[in-house]
């Protein structure tokens, strides 16, 4: 799309006010100098008068500050980071979780396997802003959203936001906002932040998401999965609620998120459990990518809705999530666990081993107390299986000597960091990692960047429910072997892309039904 083109799409959202586009871009306007998300309700602003920005950083960085009225720091992130898997992509997946925040630029480089002066020069290329203004534009988004959010202090809004003091908050929230953060907090409806038990912070924030939203088809799939201790879930008619345990950078915390049906749109809220506020940007970053809180559903459904065969799923689901994890390494040994058994026989086998050789955790939030053991306490308790004999009916993880190894396999590799399992590391480097790992095939590979990274167009060749649910929808003759019916399955996938990981999802339901 030439540049003409993008500019006349972005202005016809602008002028029609359309809020799916909030978080995507912001419109900067020349003659009043701030710059607004796209469904702002003020006058369109005259064609000559504008320039879009794709982050506010860039627009920060134009000298334009954020409009009061509808605050474009408040809308729900920008889908592009979830697809993109270029550089700057993955830069700014790893700058929204704070990386830089404690960390430096040479940090952020060494992680993305570049150098701190070809990161720059490609984010002022693509995004019009440095990491290092991108990562103040991200600490003055946190800011205003816990000052109109919590009662916290202003130091300590500050601090967990990631500002390195309180004087550069106070100088970054004016430059940006025109306002101090005291005038920003005045007259906002607050709840407030609350001490738990011992040293532990509680905080409340509401969760911006696009809409719609597939909330019962999100909380479904964690709660069939959740493990007693460390997961909790309740299913209802107009609540949804879902709680687990973390493993916070400054110490153990929680996380419980609650979903409630509005009169046709479910609002998603969250409550974190820390022992510091540095870690409410981690915290935060996490369970929005757990829950896929920055997806495009209109481009995804619009894409899946024009086929013959998903269109009809689409229509009846609209809002169609990936689920996402919030503890990578647990989430690796939960697949290479779960990758030839049932959902059902994968959590008793993962219960069983969390009750005998997890750690106990203190939470306020109900039905959590237990953390999923880390991979150290994995190779320390599950031990390597003889190589004849009868297995010890009493080991924590109850399966064949396989499966055995390829779980200590996986915990060795984490421990040893030969596991690349944050934010920016490229999907196609992550399932290298793990084909490189002994027992681990291409189908857990496939998973896992999904789960662990959500990418929205993986697909998980040799998945049976993928191949039970097209043959149920007619996708595939029933009376195709199982070979050629993945192999068919997976080139019939080829017209779904860049979203076949959202195609995946509705198979799957398909095939539950």
């Amino acid at each position: 799309m030439s540049g003409e083109e993008t500019f006349a799409q972005r202005y016809r959202a602008v002028a029609s006010r359309d809020r799916r586009f909030d978080g995507q871009f912001v419109t900067a306007v020349s003659s009043t100098g701030i710059y607004c998300r796209p469904s702002c309700p003020a006058v369109t602003p005259k064609p000559a008068n504008v320039k879009f920005f794709t982050t506010s950083a860039a627009a920060h960085e134009a000298g334009y500050r954020a409009c009061k009225r509808c605050l474009p720091e408040a809308s729900p992130g920008s889908p592009e980071w979830d697809l993109r898997q270029d550089l700057a992509g993955r830069a700014m997946r790893l700058i929204r979780e704070g990386a830089l925040n404690q960390g430096t630029v040479e940090e952020l480089s060494r992680r993305l396997g570049y150098t701190s002066r070809h990161i720059h020069r490609t984010l002022l290329a693509e995004l019009g802003a440095g990491p290092l203004a991108l990562a103040r534009a991200h600490r003055a988004q946190m800011a205003r959203n816990l000052l109109v959010s919590t009662d916290l202090s202003l130091a300590d809004v500050a601090f967990s936001a990631g500002f390195g003091s309180v004087r550069q908050f106070n100088e970054t929230i004016r430059e940006i906002y025109a306002s101090t953060p005291t005038e920003i907090r005045r007259g906002a409806q607050r709840s407030s932040a609350e001490a738990g038990e011992g040293s532990r912070l509680r905080l409340s924030l509401m969760l911006p998401v696009r809409q719609p939203y597939d909330a019962p088809g999100v909380f479904g799939f964690l709660a069939e999965r959740a493990l007693p201790g460390v997961e909790a879930a309740q299913l209802g008619a107009d609540r949804l609620r879902y709680a687990r345990t973390l493993r916070l950078p400054h110490g153990p915390g929680a996380v419980e998120v609650i979903a409630l049906r509005g009169e046709r749109e479910w609002e998603l809220s969250m409550r974190g459990e820390m022992a510091s506020l540095a870690d409410t940007g981690l915290l935060l970053a996490r369970v929005r990518r757990m829950f896929d809180l920055d997806s495009d559903p209109a481009a995804v459904d619009a894409a899946l809705g024009r086929d013959p065969v998903l269109g009809p799923l689409v229509r009846e689901v609209p809002g169609m999530r990936l689920v996402g994890t919030a503890e990578p390494q647990e989430y690796v040994v939960r697949a290479v666990v779960g990758q030839q058994i049932s959902v059902k026989a994968a959590r008793t086998q993962l219960s069983r081993m969390v009750q005998q050789i997890g750690l106990r955790a203190e939470s306020g939030f109900e039905g959590l107390d237990m953390l999923f053991p880390t991979p150290e306490q994995i190779l320390a308790s599950v031990p390597e299986p003889p190589e004849a004999g009868d297995l010890d009916p009493e080991r924590p993880l109850r399966l064949a000597r396989r499966q055995i190894r390829a779980v200590r396999a996986a915990a060795g590799a984490m421990a040893e960091g030969a596991l690349s399992l944050h934010a920016g590391v490229h999907p196609d480097q992550l399932r290298a990692e793990l084909l490189a790992l002994p027992g681990i095939g291409k189908w857990t590979a496939a998973y896992l960047a999904l789960r662990v990274l959500g990418h929205p167009d993986d697909w998980m060749t040799g998945d049976v429910a993928l191949v039970a649910g097209a043959r149920k929808l007619g996708l595939i003759s029933t009376g195709l072997p199982v070979a050629a019916a993945h192999r068919r399955l997976e080139q019939l996938a080829q017209q779904w892309a860049p979203w076949r990981s959202y195609a995946a999802m509705h198979l799957w339901r398909a095939a539950a039904q």
